[in-house]
């Protein structure tokens, strides 16, 4: 493993202007490959993941991403599958399934959650935000890190997505669920976490990080 992305530490400067004790500090860290990202939170759940679009093998792209047609609704599938070059393809079928991840990470549950009642809509890969079961869920933000210009970030050739999930604590699989210290929250006080900065990521390799310890 030779590169670590970290999250700003914005977010928790900023939170403990108001309530130092961090009711439900969690973190999640995803490490496909050589990368770790890790991402934490003071008072919402956090998830994400760190993607990559490539394919396994030879296979051929349409192919390789209907393996995974079950998780999509149609809405979701027509979006991927219309967006131009089978590489465009590519790299719009992982931003999807990488919110997904990113998702049920949040909530501890696992891909056995019903993917498909998951649906994910944006502008341009902003604004992004899910129905489930044809209900919108304001209780929950998500983003794509901007790692560089626009949402990917492009390092030694390869693609690399971040997308995170940010949502209520009272929403966490049960079992996560005991392992936090509060799951409710007034109104104001889980808006002002809900929509605390969307915090950057850097890029560090091993040695860089030994650096600053």
């Amino acid at each position: 493993m030779r590169n670590l992305m970290h999250i700003d530490i914005v977010v928790f400067q900023e939170y403990d202007e108001v309530n130092p004790e961090f009711p439900n500090f969690n973190f999640n860290t995803p490490h496909p490959g050589d990368y770790v990202a890790i991402g934490f939170e003071p008072l919402c759940l956090v998830g994400l993941d760190i993607v990559s679009p490539i394919i396994p093998g030879k296979e051929i792209i349409l192919e390789f991403i209907q393996n995974f047609s079950q998780y999509f609704c149609a809405w979701e599938w027509n979006c991927i599958v219309s967006t131009g070059t089978s590489d465009e393809i590519l790299v719009e079928f992982y931003r999807y399934w990488s919110l997904k991840e990113a998702f049920v990470k949040a909530m501890g549950t696992g891909l056995a959650y019903r993917l498909d009642n998951v649906e994910f809509h944006h502008t341009n890969w902003t604004n992004i935000y899910v129905y489930m079961n044809g209900e919108v869920k304001n209780e929950w933000r998500f983003w794509l890190s901007e790692l560089g210009k626009g949402h990917l970030m492009f390092f030694n050739g390869i693609i690399i997505q971040v997308p995170i999930a940010r949502g209520h604590p009272r929403l966490a699989a049960e079992s996560y669920k005991r392992t936090l210290k509060r799951v409710d929250f007034g109104k104001e006080e889980y808006r002002f976490g809900l929509h605390l900065p969307n915090a950057s990521f850097k890029l560090l390799t091993v040695e860089q990080l030994e650096e600053d310890i």
